[in-house]
């Protein structure tokens, strides 16, 4: 391979690609320990109330495609080409990385395709590659941790937030309340100190700050369900909260996630818009990064910024 060929690796957490791979998929999540008869009924019909399948695969390779397109046109001297690795379905990360050293890729950027890091999650990806890596002889990765506040991302959600603001009466916008989420993780990464909570918290206190305003919080959602208390408070309990302290009009904004996919489409558009609807709360969603060019932009720079670094 060229010395002017560099490989950037998108990794995403992958979804089933049929109702038939659910239970594999489940599987694979819980550690080769398969789920009990009712646990994957009930996920098959999360998935079929979403459609039947997660548009999740079929994004994460519209935003790798769109993410070499970019850093290729660009007139950069170096050539970059893009694989995409998944941590629970195929193509699975140890799969891609043996692909990239047979193709011959010397160096490469690894990218998660969440903004923000824990060692539970971004962490887990880094280590998995770095394990391949050793065993395929390569590539020699440089890992980007955390994009959680560059700016192309950021003004990416900008401006959904002002879309999703825009669906209220002038008069009523500064009486909404911004509800930003994102996937919940196990209460023992505090003792950790590990920086997601921290780093959610400052991407949305910068978007507030930005949009001028005050009335907003966090919350979690998509809890697993395990004996150890995970992260909280849970969205649904917030919004009975707010619904109690007299809040009627609520903009959520899943922070947490770059593109829509089940604990985006069934945990706030079936579950959180059915109690809102219970509650008389007027509940609107902020569109998704996805495959947007906006949110192209914001990756391709992330990529040339830590290759540059590194």
């Amino acid at each position: 391979m060229a010395d002017n060929v560099v490989g950037v690796l998108a990794m995403a957490y992958g979804t089933p690609r049929s109702l038939d791979e659910v239970e594999a998929y489940y599987t694979h999540i819980r550690r080769g320990h398969k789920p009990s008869p009712e646990q994957l009924a009930e996920l098959v019909a999360r998935y079929q109330s979403i459609g039947g399948v997660s548009p999740l695969n079929e994004i994460t390779r519209k935003q790798a495609e769109g993410l070499a397109r970019l850093l290729n046109e660009e007139g950069d001297p170096v050539a970059y080409r893009v694989y995409t690795g998944m941590k629970h379905a195929y193509p699975f990360l140890a799969d891609t990385v043996k692909q990239m050293a047979a193709d011959g890729i010397e160096q490469a950027v690894g990218i998660v395709l969440a903004p923000h890091y824990s060692a539970m999650s971004v962490g887990a990806y880094i280590t998995a590659v770095q394990k391949a890596a050793e065993l395929h002889g390569g590539p020699d990765y440089i890992f980007v941790h955390h994009w959680h506040t560059q700016p192309e991302y950021l003004q990416a959600l900008l401006v959904r937030l002002e879309k999703a603001l825009g669906e209220f009466a002038a008069a009523e916008r500064q009486e909404v309340y911004l509800l930003f989420t994102a996937h919940s993780l196990p209460e023992r990464i505090k003792e950790m100190q590990d920086p997601y909570p921290d780093q959610l918290r400052e991407t949305a206190t910068i978007l507030a700050d930005q949009l001028g305003h005050s009335r907003w919080g966090f919350a979690w959602q998509s809890a697993g369900r395990t004996p150890e208390p995970w992260l909280g408070p849970d969205v649904l309990d917030v919004l009975k909260q707010l619904h109690a302290e007299g809040i009627e009009r609520i903009v959520i904004c899943p922070v947490g996630f770059v593109a829509d996919h089940l604990e985006v489409l069934y945990d706030v558009d079936v579950e959180c818009k059915n109690l809102a609807k219970q509650l008389g709360i007027r509940l609107v969603r902020t569109d998704m990064l996805n495959a947007d060019e906006d949110f192209l932009r914001a990756l391709t720079a992330v990529v040339r910024n830590h290759l540059q670094k590194g």
